[in-house]
C-alpha cells in the first residue's frame, strides 16, 4: 500500500468507485480507495439498479443525465462492455389530477435541463406497457431514457477506469481509525498500515456512521429494509417482442423492471422496517435481512390489480437488503461540517441510478471547491443540530412510505415535527398559526381562519390565497408582527473584524458604530457564495464592541465553514454562533413606530432611529437589539431578543400593538411582499452557478476596493460577458404561481429558468425571478412560461414593483 496520496476514498460500492473514477477525470490521480471487504459488498451488490433521468430539481436531473451518458459509454466500450438495458422507458403513473399537474411541471424543469419527458393519458400508459390495466389511472409521466444496469460491472469498470489513469484500489482493508493533523491533513488507520493524505471521502453506504464516528461526527442516515422479488417466466414478456418499460406506481406503491423474461418487483410497504439501529454486524457482508414477504401483502394486491399477468407468475428469488435514506430522502454529498478537508457521498437511496452523477459533482467540489450546478440540495450542512438518529429514522420511513409521491408547494408531512421550536410555537399555535419548516424550526406559515381550515395542495393557487392577503394588507396599512426564528447568527470580535469582512464580501462593509448593511460573499470563482447583514454594535454593557453575521436559517452551518475557511492565521477574530440562542419579531407597518415607542423607551422616531441603524434596548423588561431593517418594503424593525426573555417581548409588543389593531402575520405572507420588493431569497435566486452581476447584484460590488475573495475570477468572467441575467416578471395568469424549475420559452427553446414566483397582493401582479438568456433580458421582453403544461405569457419588468423609490421602508 502507498503510505502518502492527496485522497482517500473509504467504501467500495457505487458512491466510492464513482468518486474514485471522478477524481481522475478532474486530474487527480494521486488517490486510494480502500474497501473493507469486496468491491460492491454492501448496498450496491443487490440494487435493483433502475437507472432514470427523472429529480426533483434541475441539479437532479442533471446528475442523473451525467450517470446515462456515463454507463452508456461504458456500456459500449469495446474493450470492457458492461450490461446496461439502455432506453427501455419507464411510467410513472398517477391517479390524481395533482399528481397530473406535478407530472407537467417536472415535464417543465427537466426541459430546462436537455431532458424531455413526456406526459401520457392512461391508454397511452397501457398501449406503452401492454400488462397494466387502466382501472383507477389518469395518466402518467413518461421517461424515454429509464433503464436497468448491473451493478457489479458498473463499479467495476469504474474502479478499472480510475486505475489506468493511475487511481489505486485496496480491497479487504478495513479503516480502523482516522486522525486529523494540526495543518488538516489526515492519517487513515486501516488493519494493513496507515496512509496519510490531504483529504478523506467517506462512502460507506450504511456503515457510513462507523467511519463518521472515527472523526467525531454523526451523519443523519439511517437505513431502511426494502425487499424484491423475482419472477418466473411470464408468457406475455417472453413474446412481446420488445423490453417491457419500467414502471413506478404511487398509487399501490410498488415498481417494476423486466428481468430476463419475467419482472422485477419492488415493493415500499407502509409496515416498514429501520434497519441497524443498534449496531451492523461486522460480518454482515454481501449479506440480506430474512425474507418477509407478509410485511408486503397490501402492495401485492395493488400490484396484482395494476398487473393481473403477476398472478400467473411464480416467484423465482426474494431480496430483502438494506438501502439508506436522509431526513429528506435526498444523498448527503459534499462537505461534512465542522470539518476541514473531509467530504461525504452518502444516503444514496437510489444509488446505481444516480451515482454516477453524484460522484461527478463531488469530485468537482473536492478539486475546485464548486461543482458546475449549486449542490445545495445535496449539501450534507443542509441539515443542522437537530439532525439526531431518532429524526432521521422516523423521516426515512415516511419517505419510504411515500417513495413515488412527491412533494407539493407547501406540503410539510407530520413525521419528525417540532423539532425546534421556541417559547412562542405553543403560543401561536393557540392562536391559529399553521407552521412550515425551516432547517427544523417551526415558524408561522399563515394564521388559519377556523381550526378546520386545511388547504388544497396544488401547484396553482390555493385556498390560502385571501388569507395571505388580507395579512399583505394588515402589514401595508397597519402593523403586523411575525416570528422569524432560526436565523443565523454569528458574533464576530476581534481588532481584525472589519478587516476580515472586507476580504470575503465583494462590496462595501460597514465600520460605522450602530449601522447596519447588506452585503454579498464569493466563492473562489466569483459566484455568489452568500447573503448576510453586517450591523455593528457598540461596546455596552451587553459585550464588547462587536459585529452581527446575519442570513438565512439554512445557511448556518454552510457560513460558519465558509467564514471559519477564509480566516487567517494571524488574524484577530473570533466567531462564536447566536443562532440557537436569539429569535427575531418582526415589527411590520406604518404603525410599527407607535407600536415599538409604546413599549420600548427612547427616541424612535426616523431623524434619530433612521433606516440601516441598530440600538440596544429593552422591550418591556425583555433585553432587545433593534435595527431597522425591512424585508418587506413597508416601514419595519427586526427586534433580536434572547429566547429565555421572547416571550416577555412578544407580550409586551402584542399589548402595545393592541390600540393599532396588530395582527399576526407569517412566512407566506413575508414571501409575497419579497416579490414585489424584488428581493432575492439564498438558494433560489442566489446560487453558485452564476456571478454577482448576472444575478443582478453590481450595486453591491466593489471591484476597486482592494482584493476579496473571488475578485480575480470575477474580473475574467465580466470580461467574458454574461451567460445568464436574473429578471423581474410579470406573469399573465391567475390560476397559480410561477413554480422554481418551471421553463420559459421562445417558440421550442428554453430561454430561461425560474427561481421564485408568488402573487404579489400590494401590486395585482403575479411576480417571478428568472435567469434568463442575455438576449431576452430587456425590459418589455415577452417569452412564454411552460406553466404545468399550459403555456403563458411572461414580460420582463423593471424591479422592485412595489415602492421603487424605498420611501416607505425608510418613512
Amino acid at each position: 500500500m502507498k503510505s502518502r496520496t492527496k485522497v482517500v476514498v473509504i467504501g467500495g460500492g457505487i458512491a466510492g468507485c464513482s468518486t474514485l473514477y471522478h477524481l481522475t477525470q478532474e486530474g487527480w490521480t494521486d488517490v486510494v480507495l480502500v474497501e473493507r471487504n469486496e468491491l460492491t459488498s454492501g448496498t450496491t451488490w443487490h440494487s435493483a439498479a433502475q437507472v432514470t433521468n427523472f429529480g426533483m430539481n434541475q441539479t437532479m436531473v442533471g446528475l442523473k443525465s451525467h450517470s446515462i451518458r456515463l454507463y452508456k459509454e461504458l456500456a459500449d466500450d469495446p474493450e470492457y462492455p458492461i450490461n446496461y438495458h439502455h432506453g427501455d422507458g419507464g411510467i410513472r403513473l398517477a391517479n390524481t389530477e395533482g399528481q397530473m399537474q406535478g407530472y407537467h411541471h417536472f415535464a417543465s424543469m427537466a426541459r430546462g435541463m436537455d431532458v424531455h419527458f413526456e406526459v401520457i393519458d392512461a391508454d397511452e400508459c397501457a398501449r406503452r406497457h401492454p400488462l397494466i390495466s387502466t382501472d383507477n389511472l389518469i395518466g402518467g409521466l413518461w421517461d424515454p431514457l429509464d433503464g436497468d444496469i448491473d451493478p457489479a460491472q458498473l463499479c467495476q469498470a469504474l474502479a478499472r477506469r480510475a486505475r489506468k489513469a493511475g487511481a489505486e484500489v485496496y480491497r479487504n482493508t478495513p479503516v480502523t481509525g482516522l486522525v486529523q493533523h494540526g495543518d488538516d491533513t489526515w492519517t487513515v488507520q486501516t488493519e494493513h498500515g496507515d496512509i496519510d493524505c490531504d483529504i478523506v471521502v467517506n462512502a460507506c453506504g450504511y456503515r457510513v456512521n462507523e467511519v463518521g464516528a472515527m472523526m467525531g461526527v454523526h451523519h443523519p442516515v439511517s437505513s431502511m429494509e426494502h425487499q424484491y422479488f423475482l419472477t418466473e417466466e411470464i408468457s406475455a414478456i417472453r413474446d412481446a417482442g420488445h423490453r417491457m418499460p419500467l414502471l413506478r406506481c404511487p398509487i399501490s406503491d410498488y415498481y417494476c423492471r423486466q428481468e430476463k423474461n419475467g419482472l422485477l418487483l419492488g415493493f415500499y410497504e407502509q409496515d416498514c422496517k429501520t434497519w441497524g439501529m443498534d449496531g451492523i454486524d461486522p460480518n454482515f457482508v454481501n449479506a440480506l435481512c430474512p425474507d418477509d414477504l407478509d410485511r408486503v401483502t397490501d402492495v401485492l394486491e395493488g400490484a396484482f390489480a395494476r398487473m393481473p399477468a403477476l398472478m400467473e407468475a411464480g416467484i423465482h428469488t426474494v431480496v430483502n437488503g438494506p438501502i439508506t435514506y436522509t431526513i429528506d430522502g435526498a444523498p448527503l454529498v459534499g462537505p461534512i461540517p465542522g470539518k476541514r478537508n473531509a467530504f461525504c457521498i452518502i444516503g444514496l437511496r437510489a444509488g446505481l441510478g444516480e451515482g454516477g452523477g453524484h460522484g461527478w459533482l463531488l469530485a468537482q467540489q473536492i478539486v475546485h471547491g464548486e461543482a458546475c450546478y449549486d449542490t445545495w440540495c445535496l449539501d450534507p450542512r443542509r441539515f443542522t443540530g437537530h439532525a439526531n438518529v431518532e429524526l432521521t429514522a422516523l423521516k426515512a420511513i415516511e419517505d419510504y412510505q411515500n417513495e413515488f409521491r412527491f412533494h407539493f408547494p407547501h406540503e410539510h408531512r407530520p413525521a419528525g415535527r417540532l423539532a425546534k421550536t421556541t417559547p412562542l410555537t405553543p403560543v401561536q399555535a393557540s392562536e391559529g398559526a399553521e407552521f412550515t419548516v425551516v432547517n427544523g424550526w417551526e415558524r408561522v406559515d399563515y394564521i388559519k381562519p377556523s381550526p378546520d381550515f386545511t388547504p388544497t395542495h396544488s401547484f396553482g393557487f390555493d385556498e390560502t390565497f385571501d388569507v395571505v392577503a388580507a395579512e399583505v394588507r394588515n402589514v401595508q396599512t397597519g402593523v403586523g408582527l411575525a416570528e422569524v426564528n432560526g436565523f443565523n447568527r454569528i458574533e464576530i470580535t476581534g481588532a481584525d473584524r472589519h478587516a476580515f469582512l472586507d476580504r470575503v464580501f465583494c462590496g462595501p462593509v460597514t465600520r460605522r458604530e450602530a449601522r447596519v448593511g447588506l452585503g454579498y460573499l464569493l466563492n473562489h470563482h466569483g459566484m455568489v457564495k452568500a447573503e448576510a447583514t453586517v450591523a455593528n454594535l457598540p461596546a455596552s454593557d451587553r459585550g464588547l464592541a462587536r459585529v452581527w453575521y446575519g442570513s438565512a436559517a439554512a445557511s448556518e452551518f454552510h457560513d460558519m465553514d465558509w467564514l471559519r475557511q477564509n480566516m487567517q492565521g494571524d488574524e484577530d477574530v473570533h466567531l462564536r454562533s447566536l443562532t440557537n440562542d436569539q429569535t427575531i419579531l418582526v415589527l411590520a407597518g406604518p404603525k410599527a413606530r407607535l407600536v415599538l415607542s409604546a413599549c420600548a423607551r427612547g427616541d424612535w422616531s426616523a431623524e434619530v432611529f433612521p433606516w440601516l441603524n441598530v440600538r440596544e434596548c429593552f422591550v418591556g423588561i425583555a433585553p432587545a437589539t433593534v435595527m431597522n431593517l425591512s424585508f418587506s418594503g413597508e416601514l419595519a424593525y427586526e427586534i433580536h431578543v434572547p429566547n429565555a426573555s421572547l416571550y416577555a417581548a412578544y407580550l409586551a409588543l402584542r399589548q402595545a400593538g393592541e390600540a393599532h389593531g396588530m395582527r399576526l402575520f407569517g412566512a407566506r405572507a413575508v414571501e409575497t411582499m419579497r416579490m414585489e420588493k424584488s428581493f432575492l431569497h439564498w438558494k433560489a435566486d442566489l446560487i453558485t452557478e452564476f456571478d454577482p452581476f448576472e444575478t443582478g447584484l453590481d450595486r453591491f460590488v466593489r471591484l476597486n476596493k482592494g482584493d476579496f475573495v473571488g475578485r480575480a475570477a470575477l474580473l475574467k468572467r465580466q470580461s467574458d460577458g454574461p451567460r445568464k441575467k436574473l429578471v423581474s416578471l410579470q406573469i399573465l395568469s391567475k390560476s397559480g404561481p410561477a413554480n422554481p424549475g418551471a421553463s420559459l420559452m421562445q417558440g421550442d427553446q428554453v430561454v430561461g429558468t425560474i427561481t421564485s414566483g408568488e402573487w404579489g397582493h400590494r401590486t395585482g401582479l403575479n411576480l417571478a425571478h428568472a435567469f434568463v438568456d442575455p438576449a431576452f433580458s430587456g425590459i418589455g421582453h415577452e417569452m412564454e412560461l411552460d406553466s404545468c403544461g399550459q403555456r403563458v405569457r411572461a414580460t420582463v419588468i423593471p424591479a422592485c414593483p412595489y415602492d421603487p423609490e424605498f420611501a416607505r421602508m425608510k418613512a
